[in-house]
């Protein structure tokens, strides 16, 4: 097998020839010297051609090169603390793959909607580079830290027949004659799997029909869902607590260029250590009044108290016991006030609001057939999962971290649009 160098490896080859395969994304011409901004899909770097080394033919051949050519460069590793990421390639020779037309993304301004148009283009910029980069590192720490802990992976199904999340965001399709809807959540089918697994979780999309323009939803959205079997609320929220803090540990060890590319504060990252701070929704209303924010008790949060909440903190919190009225219908009752839930949100500081959500499920039969009668759900649909309080329920816990949210959140940026590589919004299918 032939060795290959790429360019995040490039350290490790200084004053050696290597051969790198990839794509020009800019170039300077001083007449004798070229600087060819290089990258391939690992870094980018500057190669530097002289006439004296390549000779003529090849020099104009290289000046010629359109933005996103695709080339093959070979050179000699030089340390340079000057160049970006500290080092820069001394060029020996080249070959053309291909030359690209023109290109529609220029150094210029475009508008959303233009980079959206060309968003197949678009994530090879430098910056959605480090963003996408940053959002495989937290899957991958995510996944490490459930793997590492004795939990299974079980996949869920992306067409069910029920709603988890609420009816009025459901994606409806035909099933062969028969209503089908997109997955908004693995939960239910997690707490099956639970039952028979102990601990469990589940990744993979999640779909809901929300009407909904902000920065802060997309269509289709990526959660990392853990359940686990005798569980409760203090339990899966020092999951969460230890999930997050390797999340961001992991970022900040193996994504710091990524982040200085972006120029995030990572000050505020290194602050996120267990334990978090604990507020309940009682306390938060309260808060909100403080604020001068107008908030009737029974209400859910929106973005905009989200905002003000947030903003309150340095570091992530937790709001808990939620009022009944505005979660799921499997949410467990407080044992202490009928009114409330056994829930749990945690919020990002800095403005960001929500980035996972969970609680306690119900345990109790009966309770669990109230509850579902109370939110006038086809009962049809949800007997199997009614099924796991008649065989062997115990107390079990979850929640689901948003994949989006979480990444908007620790790269510092404004829209979740630029958090997934092809994002769905209500007006946006396409690309």
């Amino acid at each position: 097998m032939r060795q290959r160098y790429y360019i995040e490896d490039i350290g490790e080859y200084v004053n050696c020839e290597v051969t790198l395969e990839g794509w020009l994304t800019g170039k300077r011409s001083s007449g004798k010297i070229l600087f060819l901004q290089f990258r391939d899909g690992t870094g980018f770097i500057q190669c530097v051609a002289s006439k004296t080394d390549v000779g003529d033919e090849a020099f104009a051949s290289a000046d010629g090169l359109t933005v996103e050519s695709s080339l093959i460069v070979t050179g000699v590793v030089k340390e340079d603390r000057r160049a970006p990421g500290g080092y820069e390639l001394s060029v020996t020779g080249f070959k053309a793959v291909q030359v690209a037309e023109e290109y529609p993304i220029g150094r210029k301004e475009h508008g959303d909607a233009f980079l959206l148009d060309h968003r197949h283009l678009w994530i090879r910029s430098s910056r959605q580079f480090a963003i996408l980069r940053i959002r495989a590192t937290v899957i991958s720490a995510a996944r490490d830290y459930f793997d590492s802990r004795g939990y299974t992976m079980l996949d869920t199904p992306i067409l069910t027949p029920a709603a988890c999340e609420g009816t009025t965001t459901l994606f409806a399709t035909d099933y062969f004659g028969e209503s089908a809807y997109l997955t908004q959540s693995g939960q239910l089918y997690n707490e099956a799997t639970a039952m028979a697994f102990g601990k469990v979780y589940c990744f993979g999309p999640a779909l809901r029909a929300e009407k909904s323009k902000t920065r802060r939803h997309l269509t289709e959205f990526w959660q990392i869902e853990p359940e686990i079997a005798y569980a409760d609320l203090g339990d899966i929220m020092d999951v969460q607590e230890e999930l997050l803090s390797e999340i961001v540990a992991r970022v900040l060890k193996d994504r710091a260029r990524e982040l200085g590319m972006l120029k995030r504060d990572t000050a505020v990252l290194a602050r996120v250590q267990a334990p978090f701070p604990r507020v309940t929704y009682t306390e938060m209303v309260d808060l909100l009044s403080k604020n001068g924010v107008e908030f009737e008790w029974g209400n859910d949060f929106g973005a905009d108290h989200e905002t003000v909440m947030s903003r309150t903190f340095d570091r992530p919190f937790m709001v808990t016991h939620f009022p009944k009225s505005v979660k799921p219908f499997y949410m467990e009752i407080d044992p202490d006030d009928e009114r409330l839930t056994l829930s749990v949100d945690m919020l990002a500081p800095e403005g960001y609001g929500e980035i996972v959500g969970g609680g306690q499920r119900v345990t109790d039969l009966a309770t669990l057939e109230r509850s579902i009668d109370e939110g006038a759900l086809p009962r049809a649909d949800y007997e199997w999962y009614v099924d796991l309080r008649r065989f062997g329920s115990v107390p079990h816990a979850g929640f689901g971290l948003g994949i989006e949210r979480v990444v908007a959140w620790i790269c510092g940026i404004h829209h979740l649009r630029e958090t997934i590589p092809f994002p769905r919004m209500l007006n946006r299918l396409r690309p």
